[in-house]
Parts: C-alpha cells; sequence; structure tokens
C-alpha cells in the first residue's frame, strides 16, 4: 500500500467528526467469558452511548461497573422487542445514539436485537458495529473441520420431536446438494440428547467436536464423531456455553434410478453414449464402467468405436 493509500486508510479507521455522522445505533460484541477481550472501542462506545440495551441489566451492570462505566440500561429481550423497538427507532431519529449489547459476544447470533435493528435501518437511523468475540466462529475456528462454507443454526429445538423434525429436514436439504459445516448452540443440559439426535439423523460417523467455556481457563474442545461425542457425553455431565460443530456431508453414490435419469437426460441433450457416461460418472461420482454399461443397455448394448 503506497503513502497516499496507507494515510486514506487511517483516516477511514477515526470516528466521524461531525456528531451528525455518527450511529444511531452501535451493536457492540462482549466477552464471550475472559474480560479482556473487550476492546477499547467497545469501551468507548459503551460511554458514549445515552444508553446500553441490554438483555440482562445485572449481566451488563457488571460489565460496566468493571470498567468504570456509569450507563443507563434499557433492557431489551426476546419478549420487549416487538414492543420497544419503535419506541426505540423514534428517539434514535431524535438524536439519542445507543448501544446494544448481547449478554455474551456479537449481538443479534441467537441474542435479540433483529427487529430493533431492521427498524431502525428502515427508518433511516445509521446503524454500525464493533466487531469483536462469537462464540460460534470461535468454535468453528478451533474445530480442525472445514471452516468454509459454514452454516450456522443457532439453537435446535429443545423437545425431542422438532429437534429430530429439524435434524431430518437438514439431511434432506444435504441431500439435495448442501455440503458445508454446521454450528450450532446448545444448552450443556441438552447436550447429550443433541448429540444423539444429530448422530442418528446425519450419522453416527460424521466427524464433529463440542466447544465450551471457549476464552475462559477451563476451555475445552473435544473432537471425534458424532456417535463418539454422544456416547461420551451420556455419561459426562457437560457445564458452561456450548458450541457443536459438524463438519460437511460425504457425497453419496448415486443410485442406479438417479444414474439412469441422468443418462436419458444427456443423451436427449445429444451427447454421445461414451460422453453421456463420462459426464453422468463425473458429476455423481459413479464408476464410469458402470455408468457406461447402463449407457449400453439404453443405447440397444453397441458400444461405440474408439476414437
Amino acid at each position: 500500500m503506497g503513502e497516499e493509500g496507507g494515510a486514506e486508510a487511517a483516516r477511514s479507521s477515526e470516528p466521524p467528526d461531525d456528531p451528525a455522522a455518527r450511529p444511531g445505533l452501535m451493536l457492540v460484541a462482549t466477552p464471550i467469558g475472559n474480560l479482556g477481550d473487550l476492546s477499547a472501542r467497545a469501551l468507548a462506545a459503551l460511554r458514549d452511548a445515552d444508553a446500553v440495551l441490554c438483555e440482562d441489566s445485572r449481566v451488563t451492570g457488571g460489565l460496566l461497573a468493571r470498567h468504570g462505566i456509569a450507563a443507563t440500561m434499557i433492557p431489551l429481550h426476546d419478549h420487549n422487542e416487538a414492543a420497544q423497538a419503535p419506541r426505540l427507532v423514534g428517539r434514535m431519529k431524535a438524536g439519542e445514539r445507543f448501544a446494544l449489547v448481547s449478554d455474551a459476544g456479537t449481538p443479534l447470533l441467537s441474542d435479540p436485537g433483529y427487529r430493533l435493528v431492521r427498524e431502525a435501518i428502515a427508518a433511516g437511523v445509521a446503524v454500525s458495529a464493533v466487531p469483536g468475540p462469537n462464540a460460534a466462529v470461535t468454535a468453528l475456528a478451533l474445530s480442525g473441520l472445514p471452516p468454509h462454507p459454514f452454516l450456522f443454526l443457532g439453537f435446535l429445538p429443545a423437545k425431542a420431536g422438532p429437534r429430530a423434525a429439524e435434524v431430518a429436514r437438514l439431511r434432506a436439504v444435504e441431500r439435495a446438494g448442501l455440503s458445508a459445516t454446521l454450528v450450532f448452540h446448545e444448552a450443556p443440559h441438552r447436550l447429550a440428547e443433541a448429540l444423539a439426535a444429530l448422530a442418528e439423523g446425519l450419522g453416527a460417523d460424521r466427524p464433529a467436536a463440542v466447544a465450551r467455556e471457549l476464552t475462559k481457563r477451563f476451555e475445552e474442545v473435544r473432537r471425534g464423531s458424532l456417535g463418539d461425542l454422544a456416547a461420551h457425553y451420556a455419561t459426562h455431565e457437560a457445564r458452561g456455553e456450548i458450541c457443536i460443530v459438524v463438519g460437511p456431508a460425504m457425497a453419496e453414490a448415486a443410485g442406479g434410478e438417479e444414474l439412469d435419469a441422468r443418462l436419458r437426460a444427456a443423451l436427449a441433450a445429444g451427447l454421445s453414449l461414451r460422453d453421456a457416461a463420462a459426464s453422468v460418472a463425473e458429476a455423481t461420482g459413479a464408476s464410469r464402467r458402470e455408468v457406461y454399461r447402463r449407457a449400453l443397455d439404453m443405447g440397444g448394448g453397441r458400444a461405440e468405436p474408439e476414437d
């Protein structure tokens, strides 16, 4: 980067000098365990806000007190967000500035705030963020599983029936072509049940990891198959905040009906027997010899001459 580009980057990293240009709503990431992970920008945003919007004032109040910040706190949680959002947006449009935090980590991800952000944007209020700790991304990075693409799914349903249905839906989507690492949040008292449901629905041999107490003194990342992890936590109590990371589904060999359907489509498109067989074998991972034999059956059993 040249001097001009470096100077521009330095200028763009500073907050706007014009108070009117500052965001009316700032999403502030807070520590997921280690209080040393609260950034200088996060502290500044919390100090500068007219009020801090929080899930639990006891949790946020402790964090603010630790850093000597005396701020007005306004509860914003799942039970009051729909009613609070219009009022808060009205205050932002009148010039007030709020910082939004969750109890831990990045706001909105399995936490309140989406309705408020959506309404603020729709009303033309400037929204920005102070990035920082995120349990799901930290667990993904530590899991040893493919980091991208990944799909963050939040919490599985708490009850067995809906949970099994959700896992079955995910498996159906994978059979339709999804290949991504899956990341879930889970409560410690439901971990064993969740792992058992995932092992049954996605396959006991799927590679996975359970990450808990991230950034804390007793941080642990246990890696293994879903079946092994389910068996372990069936007899070992889990504590702390937990993320489950599941490796992507392996490609499944196409069945005979699918091969025949693909071959018919390729032949109808004008491909020769040999080219149709090669195309279908490559697309499905099936044996080229098997696919060519099926193509021969469709073509009357006569092999094409070698080039």
